[in-house]
């Protein structure tokens, strides 16, 4: 099956995750390897690839991207790309003068600014294999008691990727499974989501002078916990 050739990364994750007791979304984990490196290629192999160039010629990137590629070594190639990149935005974004031009000029240049403003090309990218790899997780989970032992030890999802799975669940699975697969993944969410309430309720409860001797426990990292979880 297609969601194969995903296996050995997302194994490779999961693997790591839950032998070594690292507390983390192992979907993130994935994200982060496949940003990184559709990065190292846009700046290296593939920057000059025709095919390639048209993409992000069209695309573009975000802003998020934008700044990591500035944080990376090799500016000439994101100068090459951008110069290519701003000759087709300008081209599409000041309509054409003349009698073969638009009637109404701000009407035309809205379409492309609004797409301009919402595609990146690496963000595609990443989506994309992504969506393959929460398939993958599911396929293994339901074909390998094995991946199934060791997802049941993940520590939890964040709120986007418990998402992804979950409806991944839902499009992928037989009907009889669904209902399982929810159940092996929300315990896993909602233990986690009730120790981090409270987690975060008893740091708020620390800046009491009631509590003010009272030891931290778990929750002196609680706040960015939460916002890594929830967002």
């Amino acid at each position: 099956m297609k969601e194969q050739i995903y296996t050995i990364p997302v194994t490779e994750a999961v693997d790591k995750i839950t032998s070594e007791g690292i507390c983390t979304c192992p979907m993130c984990t994935l994200y982060e390897k496949l940003e990184n490196d559709e990065l190292n290629l846009i700046l290296g192999a593939s920057m000059m690839e025709p095919d390639i160039r048209i993409k992000t010629n069209k695309e573009g990137f975000c802003r998020k991207h934008f700044d990591m590629m500035l944080g990376m070594k090799n500016k000439l190639g994101l100068a090459l790309m951008m110069e290519s990149h701003i000759d087709q935005v300008r081209k599409s974004i000041f309509p054409k003068d003349g009698i073969f031009g638009p009637k109404n000029k701000c009407e035309s240049s809205i379409k492309p600014l609004t797409e301009h403003n919402s595609s990146c090309y690496i963000c595609s990218r990443v989506d994309f294999h992504l969506t393959k790899m929460a398939e993958t997780v599911v396929f293994l989970w339901n074909t390998e008691e094995e991946f199934a032992k060791k997802f049941a030890n993940i520590p939890y999802f964040c709120l986007e990727h418990y998402r992804l799975l979950l409806q991944t669940g839902l499009n992928k699975l037989p009907k009889n499974k669904q209902n399982e697969f929810y159940t092996a993944i929300s315990d896993i969410e909602k233990k986690y989501i009730d120790s981090l309430y409270d987690d975060v309720s008893w740091f708020c409860k620390k800046f009491d002078y009631r509590y003010a001797d009272e030891p931290w426990g778990n929750a002196k990292d609680s706040v960015e916990r939460a916002v890594k979880t929830l967002s």
